[in-house]
């Protein structure tokens, strides 16, 4: 292990883990008072995802009810009313993001603000040392121009195992902290062992060095801000004494194959509206992801130390999706967390393929999954354990939605071509099965498809509001273009990423997925063979969809689904191409015109790179 180090005197902070069977109060959080109106805007998101889904419900036991609903009926009915909730409920979000933003911005309490200390910590795992130091020299840099009364520091903490990677980490820091302007800080450490992953990792720069600093901003690796967007988030936490914890709202960037420009265009287009409502309806129990949010050092130490949790073999289990849970150990012990969407030049980056996503979404799955665990962990208040809920649930959904196709195929058009024959009544031992007219299959999917497509149409209505023009999307005709096909990405994607998602859960469930592993931040490169056996399942599905439709007993109106199913193995390929130039074909504003901050940090990528190229096999060798 190369004993390299870069860190500043040590000055400790303590940790406590917190005990979830204990309800926690920290004695240095002031009182906060939930802002005006928040109880309404709840209301206003809440009640008509209800109402929905009662009138939904209503409908279908008329269906139904006529001879009485068999337990197979009820669970149909159940299955579509649950997942209509869901639908109906981003819904509501979204249009009340639309009317918050022709509202002022809600803002934290108005207290008198003091320069606060500030670390940038930002850990990394097996990641590209000329990429990461790049956009962190970029965000320091920017900050010195910005100036102001807020001190910063910039923290690499390494993860990584790689010997041949932490060489070039230690490289890279040396190159540019020999380059930095004067009074810039950038630190490096790397651990002898990464215990508990990037838990133990933050929890080990907290206890260690955490005392030296107000607040801890937290970035990932492909994390970038520029400096307006940081500084409008230590004003924030200065002014507000009561606040915990303060995020912002990420936007994609950096997106140059098919599925990440998808990706990237739907974040930033329908994402303000949606973002708007849920941080209206949020109030102080608003969520963390886990980057790109500044938090009060001193409450994060008391208030948000993870224990493990017992598996039932009776080992440790680490907590995988942390940024929940912290959030709400946060607001547990009396600290405000709180989402502010409207602090512009928040960045990350998305996986580049769909298998990417698929991976690093089955690690998702298993920590959100395991969320449902903590739900009557004591203290929490409602609104966290409903984000902890909601996460879950965007996981059982797909599972769900699976069983309504299966259920759907089965069934059939009508009672006299359907895979499931009725039976006479004079063999009441046969079950009767539920029946679904062409009628009503016909209308369930057109709903189900207005309710996910009037999200989307409604951040396109809302996005002037947000100080967008569609100029700055290449014109209204390049707009509309990057929507039609989004839209039709979108639909194409959604039954294949609704199959893998219900393997993830499949896969947690049964304990086959294990743990963490790094990203494949610039997309990998996938052969025939690797595909198929990652979308078997969808191209078996779909082709026996295409097999019922043939014969008549499977409805034609499933033919969208059968469609994308069977064609998941080119349809995956596709995902990784770059078919259009870069900013042309679903770009958004910073495609069109990249922020400062996007042009600096690549200038000094290619600088540290070209810098690396030439140096690190040298420093080998004198090692």
């Amino acid at each position: 292990m190369n004993d390299f180090r870069a860190m500043p005197a040590e000055s400790p902070r303590t940790m406590p883990v917190q005990d979830f069977s204990t309800e926690y109060r920290d004695d240095n959080a002031p009182a906060s008072v939930q802002e005006e109106g928040v109880a309404l805007w709840r209301v206003l998101a809440f009640s008509p995802a209800m109402v929905a889904t009662l009138g939904m419900l209503w409908a279908m036991t008329g269906w139904f009810g006529k001879d009485g609903i068999s337990l197979l009926e009820a669970l149909l009915i159940t299955l579509i009313c649950f997942n209509f909730f869901w639908i109906t409920f981003t819904v509501s979000t979204v249009i009340l993001g639309m009317v918050s933003l022709t509202r002022h911005s809600p803002r934290p309490t108005h207290g008198p603000a003091r320069p606060l200390k500030v670390a940038l910590c930002m850990p990394v795992y097996n990641e590209v040392p000329w990429y990461v130091l790049g956009s962190a020299r970029s965000m320091l840099e920017e900050l010195r121009a910005r100036g102001g009364s807020h001190r910063y520091a910039m923290f690499i903490l390494s993860d990584t195992r790689d010997e041949e990677i932490a060489r070039q980490e230690q490289a890279a820091v040396r190159a540019v902290q020999s380059q930095l302007s004067p009074g810039l800080e950038l630190y490096y450490r790397r651990r002898e062992q990464n215990t508990d992953r990037k838990v133990g990792n933050i929890a080990e720069w907290v206890s260690r060095w955490g005392g030296a600093y107000d607040a801890m901003l937290v970035l990932d690796a492909d994390s970038l801000m520029t400096g307006r967007a940081i500084l409008r988030l230590t004003d924030a936490l200065s002014r507000d004494p009561a606040a915990g914890l303060i995020q912002s709202f990420p936007q994609l960037i950096g997106a140059q194959s098919v599925f990440a420009r998808m990706q990237q265009f739907a974040n930033g287009v329908y994402g303000a509206a949606f973002a708007e409502g849920m941080a209206r309806w949020c109030g102080q129990e608003g969520n963390y992801w886990g980057h790109n949010a500044i938090i009060r050092t001193a409450a994060f130490a008391a208030s948000a130390g993870l224990p493990h949790l017992r598996g039932m073999n009776g080992s440790d289990k680490l907590i995988m999706s942390h940024d929940f849970v912290e959030a709400g150990l946060l607001r547990r012990a009396g600290w405000a967390v709180r989402f502010l969407p409207r602090i512009k030049g928040s960045y990350e980056e998305t996986p580049q393929t769909l298998i990417d996503h698929v991976q690093r979404d089955r690690r998702w799955c298993q920590g959100n999954l395991q969320h449902l665990g903590l739900l009557r962990s004591k203290g929490f208040m409602p609104i966290s354990r409903f984000h902890m809920f909601h996460g879950a649930i965007g996981y059982l959904m797909s599972p769900i939605w699976f069983s309504l196709l299966v259920m759907w195929a089965l069934i059939g058009p009508s009672e006299e071509a359907s895979v499931l024959k009725y039976f006479s009544e004079s063999n009441p031992t046969m079950p009767m099965w539920p029946e679904m007219t062409e009628g009503r299959h016909v209308l369930i999917i057109v709903l189900m498809y207005a309710m996910l497509l009037a999200p989307k149409l409604v951040g396109v209505a809302a996005l002037p509001l947000t100080g967008a023009r569609f100029t700055e999307f290449g014109g209204a005709g390049r707009f509309v273009l990057s929507f039609l096909s989004e839209v039709l990405l979108s639909i194409l994607y959604a039954p294949i990423l609704m199959v893998q998602q219900m393997i993830a859960v499949l896969r947690t469930a049964f304990g086959m997925q294990k743990g963490w592993s790094p990203q494949a931040r610039a997309g990998g490169t996938y052969g025939f063979t690797t595909v198929l056996q990652c979308h078997l399942l969808e191209t078996i599905s779909g082709a026996a969809l295409v097999t019922g439709m043939f014969f008549g007993v499977v409805s034609p109106w499933l033919l969208p689904i059968a469609v994308s199913l069977v064609l998941a193995v080119p349809l995956s390929m596709l995902s990784g191409m770059h078919l259009w130039q870069a900013g042309r074909w679903m770009g958004t504003r910073e495609d069109f015109r990249a922020p400062p901050i996007t042009q600096a940090a690549r200038h000094y990528r290619a600088e540290l790179k070209s810098m690396l190229d030439g140096a690190v096999p040298q420093a080998r060798a004198a090692e």
